[in-house]
């Protein structure tokens, strides 16, 4: 580990504690330090954080140019994964949700995945001059994702489907001559000049669909970045051929956006943050959607907090369970760690034998990838150092 230079040790705290917490430390800072404190000043000053006081006090003021040029400002100061934070921050600490209806403000602000959660939140009050402005923020941002995420989720997926559909005992027609040969290379006879194939692969049978998807997402507010990212994955699933994918949203009422799943600008608008939460309605039509429950995968990605009938929900996941459908539950799909939810219903999940944590991004195209295959998924997210609800009701 790096040790800092004294001098750059106490720069450091002044940032942090600020003007007048800062003043113990004797640091006097650069032209270019000033700006960046000022920045941090304006968002965690302090004096909005009181009860009672107003949330505007912190230096931004009330106005669009005013935060437009302050966003303009931690753009130049700061890496792009800081400036998603403190947009985050200000956002939810001074109230700025008004001022994202402003085409000035989209405008400056920088695109990410908890913008786009806020504006899907805010759409029926965007009004018309501001809403194309609001689309190409959510198109930027979906672009980005599908950039980062699409080809690891295709190239894992068609991995695992190509490998579920060998043919160990193909008929003549069937042999796959190719991969038959290198498998048995080592039962060439060189006196024959011949190999031996004591094991044929074959291509194996054809068919339109391997596996079916179901995507059961919960978009109550708790699970707004989870929405935007299972949007994204939903319809980079939806372009593999031999995965028929289907994609339904809830809180109190169930929408299938199956249909949008071409256009992830259009879904995602389509999505309505917010409300209550029917797990039970929810999987009560998804179970209508199922035909082959032991080729089907249903990921439930909510928070589990139910606020339906609980013994009615916990009996109709265990008869999913019990008619073959592979049942995964997702705690949260983001990048933001450890979630909030519901213990108890969570260990009850678990209880049946379905595997329930929390995932990241980067390992959901591998969590696909393991569902096709069969494999056991609690296994798999023990060898990604994944805590399950089992775990956490074990005490691991």
């Amino acid at each position: 580990m790096t040790t800092l230079p004294e001098n750059e040790r106490l720069r450091r705290w002044r940032l942090v504690l600020g003007n007048r917490g800062g003043e113990g430390t004797g640091v006097s800072l650069s032209d270019a330090d000033q700006g960046m404190d000022q920045a941090l000043e304006a968002l965690y000053g302090g004096q909005g954080n009181e009860k009672g006081s107003s949330k505007r006090q912190a230096g931004l003021g009330g106005s669009a140019p005013n935060v437009a040029r302050w966003l303009g400002d931690i753009r130049s100061y700061f890496p792009a994964s800081v400036v998603q934070v403190m947009q985050k921050d200000a956002i939810e600490r001074l109230d700025l949700h008004q001022l994202l209806l402003e085409p000035e403000m989209l405008e400056a602000v920088q695109p990410d995945v908890h913008l786009v959660a806020t504006l899907i939140t805010l759409k029926s009050a965007i009004p018309d001059t501001t809403r194309a402005t609001a689309r190409m923020v959510v198109q930027k941002v979906v672009d980005e994702l599908m950039r980062r995420l699409a080809n690891p989720t295709r190239q894992a997926m068609r991995g695992s489907l190509n490998r579920s559909t060998r043919n160990m005992r193909p008929r003549h027609h069937e042999i796959d001559w190719k991969r038959t040969i290198l498998r048995n290379l080592k039962h060439y006879l060189p006196e024959h000049r011949t190999i031996i194939p004591e094991t044929l692969i074959g291509y194996g049978h054809k068919r339109s669909a391997l596996r079916e998807v179901v995507l059961c997402v919960d978009q109550s507010g708790s699970m707004a970045s989870s929405v935007v990212y299972s949007s994204i994955f939903a319809a980079v699933m939806a372009s593999v051929p031999a995965v028929k994918t289907s994609m339904v949203v809830f809180d109190t009422a169930v929408v299938d956006l199956t249909d949008e799943l071409q256009d992830p600008v259009e879904l995602l608008f389509g999505t309505q943050l917010g409300g209550g939460t029917d797990i039970n309605k929810a999987l009560a039509y998804c179970q209508s959607l199922i035909r082959s429950p032991r080729d089907t995968i249903l990921i439930l990605i909510s928070d589990l907090y139910e606020g339906g009938n609980r013994e009615e929900m916990l009996k109709r996941v265990g008869g999913l369970v019990s008619a073959g459908a592979q049942v995964i539950a997702l705690l949260a799909l983001d990048d933001q760690g450890a979630p909030m939810y519901d213990h108890r219903n969570a260990e009850a999940f678990a209880s049946m034998g379905i595997p329930t944590f929390a995932c990241t991004p980067e390992l959901f195209p591998e969590l696909m990838a393991a569902a096709i295959n069969r494999q056991d998924i609690s296994q798999w997210a023990a060898r990604n150092n994944i805590t399950t609800a089992s775990q956490v009701k074990d005490g691991g």
